[in-house]
């Protein structure tokens, strides 16, 4: 995750991005590779660059980057496409605000997203919820932790029944630890949530792989769930968004993908394969678990 500030005064733009540096790991000339991948645009012109710089940053531990951008005529609405998540990581997300004559909008751009156009005046409410919950959806729909992790729900469950338990109990735990989080005041680093999911995806796949017939799997899930609080606590917290339309996106899609899953599981494979279906996917997500967790461990 990456912010950025635009500033437009007239037909110029001032724009400083904040760049995390482990993202950056084995990438030759940042300045380059960033700025070559997000672009202006008002109209049917494309901002010219005027200049452009990077520095490393150890107090932050960011790259800190600036430049200045001009079109032939003052900005009404301004465009960005962003494809930081070429050069970074597939599921960077990039969030930008900007200001102009003290109006203020803001864009979140990813891979799902990497197009936006700010108009600089105040969202109605429809375009509020429709914004903050499909960003709340697409932050499942694109993040392979979240992914994994429900893969793994579905995998843990031994009836559909079941199935319907530990998706709602996965889902409140959600809920519940981002709601949490956020009234604490604590803001844990992506770093640290992408860590701590990724160890509960090992646990919950060890779980199926040594006690297949264990019972309370969906107290299991309610931890996942609260796992997953941390990472959307972060978003909200960086968007500036609403929790309660964050949370509602984030919950339909989770919903989503469990159900799709379970139909999967429950109307197309017979009981004997689905058993070795399981097993072999829990001791994949395990090791895949297992390394993710080490990874962030060591950066």
């Amino acid at each position: 995750m990456s912010s950025g500030d635009a500033t437009v005064a007239g037909n110029r733009i001032e724009y400083i991005l904040r760049m995390p540096r482990y993202e950056m790991v084995g990438v030759e000339d940042p300045a380059r590779a960033l700025f070559d991948h997000i672009r202006f645009t008002s109209g049917f012109e494309t901002a010219r660059r005027l200049d452009g710089e990077c520095h490393d940053d150890p107090a932050s531990n960011n790259y800190l980057c600036a430049a200045n951008y001009e079109f032939a005529k003052p900005v009404d609405r301004l465009g960005v496409d962003c494809t930081f998540y070429e050069v970074t990581v597939p599921n960077h997300i990039h969030m930008l605000r900007a200001e102009r004559n003290g109006r203020s909008a803001q864009a979140i751009l990813d891979s799902g997203f990497p197009s936006a156009t700010l108009a600089f005046r105040p969202p109605t409410a429809l375009e509020t919820a429709a914004q903050q919950s499909g960003a709340g959806a697409m932050r499942v729909w694109t993040a392979a932790v979240q992914l994994l992790l429900l893969a793994a729900l579905a995998m843990a469950a031994r009836s559909s029944r079941e199935l319907g338990a530990l998706a709602a109990a996965y889902l409140a735990g959600e809920c519940a630890g981002t709601v949490a989080i956020l009234r604490t005041g604590w803001e844990p680093s992506l770093r640290f949530a992408e860590a701590a999911a990724a160890l509960a995806l090992a646990y919950l796949a060890l779980e199926i792989l040594v006690f297949p017939k264990s019972g309370g799997r969906w107290l299991i899930a309610a931890a996942l769930g609260a796992f997953e609080g941390l990472y959307f606590s972060t978003f909200v917290s960086e968007s500036g968004y609403g929790a309660f339309w964050v949370l509602a996106g984030a919950v339909a899609a989770g919903a989503l993908v469990l159900l799709f899953a379970g139909v999967g599981l429950y109307a197309f494979v017979n009981d004997r394969y689905r058993a070795l279906l399981s097993r072999g996917a829990a001791l994949a997500l395990f090791l895949t678990g297992s390394v993710w967790f080490a990874l962030r461990l060591r950066n």
